[in-house]
């Protein structure tokens, strides 16, 4: 019997890629392999339902920040054939030397209406060319004061995965890469194909945007294992108001036995932990973001702001809005 002809698949999603000097490998793979896992069955890899291409603004190979290089398979010419044009950025330190005509084509795709994704410190090459003015963008807290002070004007938030505002969409890098590749997925080629690649990539489903970023929260060091899993799911768990009961479940362990391993190991009860990463955690949004108070409260586990505001006042002295204003004072 004669096989049937394979129905045309047409394609709903082309990327492009200009990778920065000293790229960050992770977030250029992170976003291609999502691409790739979903445009096709499987993992078969076929550029089905979305295609890419690494376009060529340098000449060459692109040296990555881990020494690894990456060949560019397309020409710089028009953006007009992409819906994204995707920015992996790269090291800050000595400099980001961007080719000129790298920035003059995101200049051109921006007047085209393409959209415009900034990945890891590919915001600040987005800045520079004067393609984020009027546009909230996502950095990284790492990187937050270097921007700013290179930016002032700029609106930015560092406690975000990533931001969509309009067609400028950026991210911190690392893991909120695929959740921000998913997101297009699902724009343009639909959820299940993003679940699907995710759930490959050992993801469970697409986060939202405003899914917290991992702060600066020092967290005690701990030598017990269990002990050392309940502390990731607190951290993982901060902004909801779940029980310890209901973090011993996938622990298989009881409260009382969970509260001696921790008392023993850190000595702290986890409920004692969990209001110090709270309030640490707190700590950081007030001093470093422009969320109002509330929805600190909110996003650290607090019930309503006036509980937030005794709990700080107690823990540290002052007022939630007193923490802040000391904060920018000493900037």
């Amino acid at each position: 019997m004669k096989s049937q002809p394979r129905e045309k698949v047409d394609c709903k999603l082309r990327v492009a890629f200009l990778l920065t000097p000293s790229f960050t490998l992770t977030a250029f793979a992170g976003f291609v392999d999502a691409l790739r896992l979903a445009a096709d069955e499987g993992d078969r890899s076929r550029p089905l339902l979305a295609r890419w291409a690494v376009l060529d603004a340098s000449g060459g190979p692109v040296l990555s920040s881990c020494g690894a290089s990456v060949a560019p398979n397309a020409p710089l010419d028009s953006p007009q054939g992409y819906d994204y044009l995707v920015v992996v950025g790269g090291l800050l330190h000595g400099g980001q030397r961007v080719p000129a005509r790298l920035t003059a084509f995101l200049r051109q795709a921006a007047a085209a209406g393409v959209k415009l994704v900034g990945l890891c410190t590919g915001s600040f090459v987005l800045a520079r060319a004067g393609l984020l003015d009027g546009h909230v963008a996502c950095v990284s807290w790492f990187h937050r004061e270097e921007f700013t002070a290179e930016f002032p004007e700029c609106r930015i938030v560092s406690n975000q995965m990533f931001v969509v505002d309009r067609d400028r969409l950026t991210c911190a890098g690392g893991t909120s890469v695929v959740h921000l590749a998913a997101h297009v997925i699902e724009r343009t080629i639909g959820r299940a194909s993003a679940v699907k690649a995710l759930r490959i990539m050992i993801e469970e489903q697409p986060l939202p945007s405003r899914t917290l970023q991992p702060e600066q929260v020092l967290s005690v060091r701990s030598t017990d294992t269990v002990v050392h899993k309940a502390m990731l799911l607190l951290e993982q768990q901060l902004h909801t108001p779940a029980t310890i009961e209901k973090l011993c479940k996938p622990l298989g362990i009881g409260r009382r036995q969970l509260e001696r391993r921790f008392q023993q190991d850190v000595g702290l009860s986890p409920a004692e932990y969990r209001q110090q990463l709270r309030l640490e955690r707190a700590r950081w949004l007030l001093q470093n973001t422009d969320l109002e108070v509330t929805e600190v409260a909110l996003e650290c586990g607090f019930q309503d702001g006036a509980s937030f505001a005794r709990v700080v006042r107690k823990a540290l002295g002052s007022s939630p809005r007193e923490v802040r204003q000391a904060a920018r004072t000493d900037r």
